[in-house]
């Protein structure tokens, strides 16, 4: 008894040293420890004890169902099919009907569903008489996971008054497979049947949420949590986080993480993506410098935060603290550390990279490629990142919007157009980001009709509404070609005001085209928008003076001095 009580407060070491210690033991105790093992996150230690339950031919320990059906769970964590199997045949050998034992048959069926053996599942399921929701939750997660939602649908349906685990099951099954619309669907069926939702309800919908990038249901979903009182909960406050991160909202999830009294390590992850994506990015590093505990995501999280955050050096420092660490490393780790090569337009360090990703394995990794495809366009080497590009076993979007991106930031702007209109032949549906991308190649390249005409492709054939980023690219390329007409005309039907730096690019096209009138108006914005901005004030000060207005242009110098405004003086380097 002395070795169970230690094996189920979780003193599983000293648990194992008194049981290895004992000259004889019986079946309970054996089954104690095994149990524990598989209960406190620790599958392979458990199998392997029953392995040797048995190694002893003069003492014979009696398995019992309790023992067989801890095992396979165990397994099923695991993904170990074949030994479940081995499993299975025990049961029979030792006499064990499944129709006199519902808690085995629920086993069985969670151990095939969650290997993908849905026909094995499914031969177990027809062996009883009364399937318990347990096996038929198990079930659905594994047509659910193997993409059939059909049959996944059809088992929920055969339940007349199906539970809450069950609703859970198939809603998620809906999630994962990305019908997130059919998923908050079968929500508000629950609620009509006056099912009431628990944790894992909660966290499913807004994984569906956020799929769909509806704020107003995550919001919804929200107040649906506290209601319930299930957002101490961390697995659905980590999920609000993430939710609110994905639709754009941080200020929400920023608050939501002020008001948590308790933290773990997912919901700390989550976090540091939240603040990495709203710019706060030394709050993301306090969080990753005082969590008691990180995992290859806290690193990988941290890695991402600083590279998007302009701190390509310290992501470079960080890696190199993982490697002499000895921390395991993934995909991402190398995507994320390519990408600050990438930004530091370091060739060499960059190749030396992708060259240990190679050593492990990673040298056909999708992401590993679209991240080559990156870092060579922000290297200038525009051709060998196309040709990483088409040597791509599978593209998706991602892809092609970065190999778009590199177009457009080294100025190919037919090169980007071409691409463009491979993308849609190959039968991939342009999104916001893309637009983005060729918009943005024909403002550096000056092609006024093409900008015109995607951009109203974009509104009104993809019913893509227009974001900041289209609008100031559609700004500038009317500015530049000297279109001051159109870039003001735009800059009024926006949907929310006109920032400084679109003011800048009309200022610039001014400049460039000697437009004084427009550029006088350009410039008061750019001052009454940016107060700090050292360069509106001199550009306004001398349209006045070319004017003649030498009074005003005296006046905007002394403005100028008056609010100590101070002009950044420009320098330059030369290795000699």
């Amino acid at each position: 008894m002395v070795v169970s009580s230690f094996a189920k407060s979780g003193h599983l070491q000293l648990a194992q040293s008194l049981f290895n210690a004992m000259p004889s033991k019986n079946h309970l105790v054996w089954n104690s420890l095994i149990h524990s093992y598989s209960r406190h996150g620790h599958p392979g230690k458990a199998l392997l004890l029953f392995m040797s339950m048995n190694s002893d031919p003069a003492q014979i320990i009696y398995r019992d169902a309790f023992v067989l059906a801890t095992v396979l769970g165990a397994c099923a964590e695991l993904l170990a099919l074949n030994c479940g199997k081995q499993v299975h045949a025990r049961v029979f050998v030792d006499g064990l009907g499944l129709e006199l034992d519902r808690v085995l048959c629920s086993s069985l069926i969670n151990l095939y569903g969650k290997c993908g053996d849905l026909d094995g599942a499914a031969r177990v399921m027809s062996s009883v008489r009364e399937v318990d929701d347990f096996s038929l939750s198990a079930l659905i997660f594994g047509y659910a996971n193997a993409g059939r939602m059909r049959e996944a649908r059809r088992v929920f349906d055969s339940k007349v008054d199906p539970c809450v685990v069950l609703w859970n099951s198939i809603i998620s099954g809906y999630v994962s497979n990305g019908e997130e619309t059919e998923a908050v669907n079968l929500f508000l069926a629950m609620l009509r049947n006056g099912v009431r939702g628990d944790v894992s309800t909660v966290a499913n919908v807004l994984s569906a949420a956020s799929g769909l990038l509806v704020v107003e249901l995550v919001r919804q979903m929200h107040a649906y949590g506290c209601k319930a009182g299930a957002t101490h909960d961390v697995v659905v406050a980590s999920a609000l986080l993430d939710a609110y991160s994905k639709c754009q909202s941080p200020c929400e999830a920023c608050k939501l993480f002020s008001e948590l009294k308790a933290y773990d390590t997912i919901l700390l992850n989550t976090m540091i993506t939240v603040y990495s994506n709203c710019g706060r990015i030394e709050d993301a590093k306090w969080i990753f410098n005082t969590m008691p505990t990180k995992t290859l995501i806290s690193w990988n999280s941290i890695l991402v935060g600083l590279t998007q955050n302009a701190s390509p050096s310290e992501a470079l420092d960080v890696f190199c603290q993982m490697n002499k660490l000895d921390l395991k490393t993934d995909k991402f780790t190398f995507a994320s550390v390519i990408s600050a090569c990438g930004s530091k337009s370091s060739l060499e360090l960059g190749e030396q990279v992708f060259g240990k990703a190679i050593t492990i394995g990673l040298d056909s990794d999708e992401i590993i490629s679209t991240s080559l495809v990156d870092f060579y366009c922000k290297c200038g080497f525009v051709n060998i990142g196309r040709k990483v590009f088409d040597g791509m076993v599978k593209t998706d979007e991602v892809s092609w919007n970065t190999m778009l991106m590199g177009y457009a930031a080294n100025g190919c702007g037919n090169e980007a157009l071409t691409l463009f209109s491979e993308m849609r032949y190959c039968g991939f549906r342009p999104s916001a980001i893309t637009f983005t991308g060729v918009l943005s190649a024909c403002d550096h390249c000056g092609l006024v009709d093409e900008g015109r005409y995607l951009f109203h492709t974009m509104k009104h054939n993809y019913y893509i509404d227009p974001g900041s980023e289209h609008y100031s690219c559609m700004v500038d390329l009317y500015a530049r070609a000297g279109c001051f007409e159109e870039a003001i005309d735009l800059m009024e039907e926006m949907p929310f005001q006109a920032d400084a730096n679109m003011w800048l690019s009309v200022l610039r096209g001014c400049i460039a085209h000697g437009n004084k009138i427009i550029g006088k108006t350009a410039a008061e914005q750019i001052i009454q928008l940016d107060p700090e901005n050292a360069g509106a004030y001199i550009q306004l000060s001398n349209i006045l003076a070319s004017s003649g207005d030498w009074e005003g242009s005296a006046l905007v110098r002394e403005l100028m001095r008056d609010k100590r405004v101070q002009k950044i003086p420009g320098c330059s380097w030369a290795d000699c």
